[in-house]
């Protein structure tokens, strides 16, 4: 085991760091959309250009095929646990182009009044925060010759187009790419400066609904009254998805949410997060969900049901007297803890059934159904990495929750049996998938410090 503390490679960290932002400077500049056919070339151009850094800091590493774009797997030996380091090389597409205040692909490390920021697409999302690893592993092995664990890579191309190639891709490798724990940094700071490790991650399940009722579209003053109107059937069952309380309705759908275990409730408590603060952003004032939730329960560990859009009728200019033949609505289920997909995508149907009036049929589309992804945080390798984060960060470093899905971390517990140490370090303001995006200069190299922390106490022991 390495012995002794990580102070001589955070010196060569902070002493490198403009070969670290020119090598992400150069990696920006790849126009790696994995979206867009037209990039296809370029997505083979990241691949390659990971393949030939990391061969430079003593990885056995390959660009690896699949139906869609390529994967990067690299492996290294070390003394200490054997994890596996996951991110992802492509990026958002750029539209609308207009909107940028220089072109996306041409990086730049820019000064504004908040400190000096790596301005272009893929900065924070997912580049930016995958170098702060790989800068990590340099530093290690530039400073000792040899890295703290035993570490394994991989980089894929399509995380921003659904990952099609990824499950394949991990049952056909998976005894090479087994460890005992992942690490992914594809998240990011809470506020502005607190570190945190995501260990909650909600499932999603996503349905489309139509209501089917007369044979055609009709005349609301020849036949209203007369005939049903399938937009009012479908707002009523819609309407009887939640009670006064905030609380979803479908029978079961509470039964496997599990309580907040009591030390995460007081972490989350010490965040003093600020509910009308981060409501009055986008023009709210009140919460709307369970009310006897608090925001960051609400946010991280209570599953919810939303409609996200409803279509049926006349809606184009000036009005239309119709009485529409279907009425169609799509409405999604974020899942927490044991919540069993397929359960309550049955419950959402079988309420659509029983509601039902004469002369009206439902059709159903799925979208999806994924579950919850929970890490077991007594693995000692969470509160070695809190440790480490709150040494570099100067505050407490907590436990987290995230409202949204990462699939790959439920990808690599389904199909790999470990589970992950999400910890990354982007901000709410980095303007990710959107015109302008920008990582933090501050970020990236508190980044690079903090994986070398990290992986210095995983090597003692954790």
């Amino acid at each position: 085991m390495v012995t002794g503390t990580a102070d001589d490679v955070l010196a060569h960290v902070d002493n490198e760091l403009p070969g670290a932002l020119g090598r992400l400077l150069e990696f920006l500049r790849i126009p790696s959309i994995s979206t867009d056919p037209a990039h296809a070339a370029d997505c083979q151009v990241a691949a390659d250009w990971l393949v030939s850094d990391l061969a430079s800091i003593g990885f056995d590493v390959a660009r690896r095929p699949t139906e869609g774009h390529p994967m990067v797997v690299g492996h290294a030996d070390g003394p200490g646990r054997h994890v596996l380091f996951y991110g992802h090389y492509d990026v958002q597409p750029v539209d609308p182009l207009d909107l940028w205040d220089r072109p996306p692909f041409e990086p730049t490390v820019e000064e504004t009044p908040a400190g000096q920021v790596i301005r272009g697409r893929g900065a924070s999302d997912d580049k930016g925060q995958l170098m702060t690893f790989v800068e990590a592993c340099r530093a290690w092995k530039a400073v000792r010759g040899t890295l703290p664990a035993r570490i394994s890579l991989l980089f894929e191309g399509e995380e921003e187009s659904g990952s099609p190639s990824l499950v394949p891709f991990l049952r056909d490798n998976a005894a090479e790419l087994r460890a005992e724990l992942a690490l992914i940094c594809d998240t990011g700071l809470f506020g502005h400066d607190t570190p945190a490790i995501v260990t909650m991650l909600r499932g999603l399940v996503a349905e489309e609904v139509t209501i089917v009722g007369p044979a055609k579209d009709l005349h609301s003053g020849m036949y209203g009254g007369l005939a049903i109107n399938p937009i009012r059937v479908l707002s009523k069952i819609l309407a009887s998805l939640h009670d006064a309380d905030g609380r979803v309705t479908l029978p079961g759908f509470y039964d496997d949410v599990e309580e907040l275990p009591e030390a995460i409730r007081s972490q989350w408590q010490a965040l003093d997060f600020d509910a009308r603060a981060f409501l009055a952003e986008v023009g709210l004032s009140t919460l709307a969900g369970e009310r006897d939730r608090s925001a960051l329960e609400q946010l991280w560990s209570r599953p919810t049901c939303d409609v996200n859009g409803i279509a049926g009728g006349y809606a184009g200019d000036g009005f239309k007297t119709v009485l529409p033949s279907r009425a169609t609505a799509k409405v999604s289920f974020r899942l927490v803890a044991r919540q069993n997909p397929e359960a309550v995508r049955d419950a959402f149907r079988a309420r659509v059934r029983e509601m039902l009036p004469p002369d009206c049929r439902a059709e159903f589309v799925g979208h999806g159904a994924s579950p919850a992804s929970v890490m077991r945080t007594d693995d000692p390798a969470f509160e070695a990495a809190r440790a480490a984060l709150a040494e570099e960060w100067g505050r407490p470093a907590a436990f987290v929750g995230c409202g949204g899905s990462i699939p790959i971390a439920g990808c690599f517990q389904d199909i790999l049996g470990m589970d992950s140490l999400m910890v990354g370090f982007g901000r709410d303001d980095d303007q990710i998938h959107a015109p302008n995006e920008k990582y933090d200069v501050e970020c990236f190299h508190k980044g690079i410090r903090s994986w070398v922390r990290i992986l210095d106490r995983l090597s003692r022991g954790a």
